[in-house]
């Protein structure tokens, strides 16, 4: 029924194939949406342009760290971040093979990133260090083995290895050093009720980041599963409707908020492991709005800010 009431609205055909600036393509992928159509200058516009949405969630983190002190690494986190949504725009309007490796290398060490982070939690100076190296020798090696084998199955398997195990670390170390219940040491009733509270808050933007992250692949998947079938529908209803069809293009955006949430989570995590759960909390008044993890209060006289907890039915 709705792509019956689309194919009534007005629109504009899709013009047939063309050259473009950045031909012939030289990368190993190349996605369901069709190359040059609308423009000579992105091969694929819409895969493009919804990389704009990474680069603003990276400016809003950046922006976040700088103005909240939030720590280097995860600075650095949100800098690769930006970094990721830049080597993808570039990737998907040109289709060349050293924008490919931008796109998809950078994925990897942003996630090696948030490894360290991970990990690296109240370990001594030496463990880091190990670590740390350990890390670039993983992301050296990657590097040179993914350009000499060229297999995007090798990229996708690792970067999913190394997203889920970033991930189950960051939920037992959740729950193991904050949970009352896991706890070795002793706290008091108003701590306790505190935690339990913040738990349930970051249970609430953890399943809504994963949600939305898992649902992001699922129209991956199916970009790829039923490009034909998606191609002839585009072309039977015509610009601009056909772009809803872009299933690669939401993978974008879904995933640019699921890893967007990843990272606050991942920032509050470790503000709470390091006992400071009083100076800072979730601003996230509704769910259609971007979460961030700010100051309770005032640096330089230590009244409440104005920052509203916003999943948090009162203040304990």
């Amino acid at each position: 029924m709705v792509f019956d009431f689309l194919k009534r609205l007005p629109s504009v055909e899709y013009p047939p194939a063309q050259e473009g600036w950045w031909s012939p393509v030289t990368s190993t992928l190349n996605w369901c949406e069709e190359d040059y159509y609308a423009t000579v200058y992105s091969a694929e516009l819409i895969n493009t342009l919804t990389n704009i949405w990474f680069m603003y969630l990276s400016a809003k983190g950046i922006h976040n760290c700088l103005a909240d002190g939030h720590g280097t690494a995860f600075l650095v986190s949100y800098i690769g971040y930006l970094l990721v949504g830049t080597g993808s725009f570039l990737f998907h309007a040109t289709l060349k093979y050293p924008m490919q490796l931008v796109d998809e290398l950078s994925m990897i060490y942003t996630t090696c990133l948030m490894c360290y982070v991970t990990f690296s939690f109240g370990k001594t100076s030496i463990y880091r260090s190990v670590l740390a190296s350990s890390l670039v020798g993983l992301s050296l090696f990657i590097t040179l083995y993914y350009h000499f084998l060229q297999d995007p199955v090798f990229h996708q398997t690792v970067y999913a290895i190394l997203t889920a195990v970033v991930f189950f670390r960051a939920v037992y170390v959740m729950e193991t050093l904050l949970r009352p219940k896991f706890r070795t040491e002793p706290i008091g009733k108003r701590e306790e009720q505190r935690n339990v509270r913040i738990l349930s808050e970051m249970w609430v933007l953890v399943a809504w980041g994963l949600g939305i992250f898992l649902g992001g692949f699922f129209l991956w998947a199916m970009d790829i599963a039923h490009c034909s079938a998606l191609r002839r529908w585009r072309r039977e209803i015509g610009m601009p409707w056909g772009f809803f069809l872009e299933l690669h293009g939401w993978w974008h955006l879904m995933t640019g908020l699921g890893g967007y949430c990843y990272i606050v989570w991942g920032i509050w995590l470790r503000h709470c492991l390091n006992g400071r759960q009083d100076e800072f909390k979730l601003h996230w008044p509704r769910l259609t709005t971007m979460p961030v993890v700010v100051r309770t209060h005032n640096a330089a006289n230590g009244h409440a800010s104005d920052h509203t907890n916003g999943l948090a039915k009162k203040e304990l």
